[in-house]
């Protein structure tokens, strides 16, 4: 016989000093009970997503085996009943699910820009013309900052120089680039 136990005053025994049924044997009998139905059913409402399913039957056997705090001594769920609190948790999944925004590839890829080849090619090989022609110091400080995308303390930390070297070598690269390629001097700000 199950040991009935209080719950706080609004009913709900997933809160703080609510309690659960004494004992786990009620529990392994509406799991070996309901499972495999409830699997099943759960299945079938996720088109075979055997693992979220699972999750869901879970759920449902631990709410029916809490509510069972509140009630007669001798009150066991009824199938119905646990079909209904899967259906519903399911359902309640899948809203959340849908209300969330959902990237289609589709969609991406007829926004993307086209791609020109030719384009970057071209790109490419003024950079590495006019980043040849700077020293290396400057080269170096360019492709951790610009390249990398790294910090200029942790281009510092990277090259063993002081941060305000890092900061002095950058200025005066890109002023390079300016001075030597004016008509492509917004390539290289």
């Amino acid at each position: 016989m199950r040991t009935s136990t209080t719950c706080p005053a609004d009913g709900n025994p997933h809160r703080p000093g609510g309690s659960a049924p004494a004992g786990d044997g009620g529990f392994r009998e509406l799991y070996e009970q309901h499972h495999g139905p409830l699997l099943r059913y759960v299945s079938g409402m996720l088109r075979g997503d055997q693992q979220r399913a699972e999750d869901f039957v879970q759920e449902t056997l631990l709410r029916a085996w809490l509510s069972s705090a509140d009630q007669p001594p001798d009150w066991a769920p009824s199938r119905a009943w646990l079909f209904r609190v899967a259906h519903n948790l399911v359902v309640d999944w899948t809203r959340r699910e849908q209300s969330r925004p959902e990237y289609h590839q589709e969609l991406l890829e007829s926004h993307a820009e086209p791609v020109d080849p030719i384009g970057q090619a071209v790109h490419r090989r003024f950079l590495v013309h006019a980043l040849s022609r700077l020293s290396l110091p400057h080269r170096e400080v360019l492709f951790y900052v610009y390249v990398l995308g790294w910090t200029g303390p942790d281009a510092a930390d990277a090259l063993s120089i002081p941060a305000g070297t890092v900061k002095s070598r950058t200025h005066h690269a890109i002023r390079e680039l300016r001075r030597r390629h004016p008509q492509d001097a917004l390539v290289a700000a």
